[in-house]
């Protein structure tokens, strides 16, 4: 029997993605999957039915299809979508697993196996499947696109007969990916371009594409990177010392555009009120953390606002302002990351439980929640395998080994 495959059509608000592409289709009928996709699963993306049809997928109405699928791929996985999908079924997509304990718990009992996409290691190897870089990618380019959308005026400089017009200040709050994107963005436009982050790293890559860096470069600074290659929360006296900074910095800017998030947090508050109250009248805010609470005080979710004569832009979403292109990569990086568990030869599933990448995304397995970050509960460590070895184990050492043992797996549990 080869491997079913559904693709189901998103629900969630402000989605407009979906996660196959007519390519992605195409390469998994010729590995052998049978793949069936919901109707009108990508008509905000600009694919259609029939060219999912061409590329060799079964096109049905309604969610029915799901419950034969041994993998449902989705952009953003409901809690509809584990109720739909049978005992043992692989789903695979952005879970929002910080603020979704109660999506990884259902899936935990419905038995299913729930992978995490945001969730990739930052490794070369993972680099194909990294969504949250495919997608941050284009919200960074959409960002500064929204900007010059509710700026009144030129981003080069021009010179005309008329007088000269100068180039707009873009200033760049966090230089991850879309950071990194909506500089080379601002710089191809024209705009002169600055930017700041808390890591060290960020420092020669903002210089590498021609922007200044702005940042309070002391001795925290030098520490301010997680193994991961994220930003740290950094301390109180630090976040004064880089609010003054870029409180100088930002009322000399036309446009600001910040992408500060930190996993599992809510997204940095870096604009104040009084920032935007220094600011010039026409210039123009971007949040982009804005589905993480926003990095500006006066941010409005899904909104576009004036206050204090600036204009504030927080969209929710952004990769999904680019249907086409975000569908397109977040699908090349579901098949890249299918290409990892699914054997060519055999055409099913082989999982390599312990491979970086597998336990990086993996968050439920075998009706246990697996990912160590999201075991919160006593009873989810005593589910868990691993855990049974260990006790096992210690039954067939001595009495004072037994008493360490239930010690350990006591703080363990405590710790968690």
């Amino acid at each position: 029997m080869p491997l079913t495959i559904s693709i189901l059509k998103e629900t969630t608000n402000h989605e407009r993605r979906v996660a196959a592409s007519a390519e992605t289709v195409k390469k998994l009928t010729a590995m052998g999957c049978s793949l069936t996709i919901e109707a009108g699963a990508g008509e905000h993306a600009n694919f259609t039915d029939d060219c999912y049809k061409t590329a060799g997928a079964k096109i049905v109405n309604g969610t029915d299809h799901a419950a034969n699928a041994d993998i449902i791929l989705k952009v953003q996985i409901t809690s509809a979508d584990i109720k739909a999908a049978k005992k043992g079924a692989h789903l695979i997509g952005l879970v929002n697993p910080y603020q979704n304990d109660a999506l990884i718990k259902e899936a935990a009992l419905k038995g299913a196996y729930l992978y995490a996409m945001e969730m990739v290691p930052r490794i070369s190897r993972a680099q194909s499947m990294d969504v949250l870089s495919s997608q941050s990618n284009l919200a960074g380019y959409k960002s500064v696109l929204d900007g010059a959308e509710h700026f009144a005026s030129a981003f080069p400089m021009m010179m005309t007969a008329a007088g000269t017009v100068p180039p707009a200040k873009v200033f760049v709050m966090g230089a991850g990916v879309a950071g990194l994107q909506a500089i080379a963005t601002a710089k191809r436009l024209g705009a002169v371009v600055s930017a700041t982050d808390v890591r060290p790293a960020a420092k020669e890559q903002v210089q590498s594409l021609g922007a200044t860096f702005i940042a309070v470069e002391d001795d925290e600074f030098k520490e301010a990177e997680t193994s991961g290659g994220y930003a740290k929360e950094m301390s109180e006296a630090y976040k004064k010392k880089q609010a003054q900074l870029v409180e100088d910095t930002i009322a000399k800017q036309d446009i600001v555009i910040t992408t500060a998030l930190i996993p599992g947090r809510p997204a940095p508050k870096l604009v104040t009120e009084a920032m935007v109250k220094s600011m010039k009248a026409g210039s123009v805010i971007v949040d982009m953390a804005v589905d993480m609470g926003g990095n500006c005080d006066l941010s409005e979710g899904g909104k576009a606002i004036k206050k204090h004569g600036v204009s504030i832009v927080a969209h929710y979403n952004i990769p999904s302002r680019l249907a086409s292109d975000a569908s397109a990569l977040y699908a090349k990086n579901l098949f890249n990351f299918l290409n990892l568990i699914i054997d060519k030869d055999k055409k099913e599933l082989i999982i390599d439980w312990e491979d970086e990448i597998v336990k990086g995304v993996a968050l439920t397995k075998d009706g246990t929640i697996i990912h160590p970050n999201f075991i919160t509960k006593k009873e989810d460590v005593k589910k868990s395998p691993a855990k049974k070895a260990v006790k096992k184990t210690a039954v067939k050492k001595s009495p004072a080994q037994k008493t360490a043992v239930k010690t350990t797996t006591k703080k363990s549990v405590k710790e968690a």
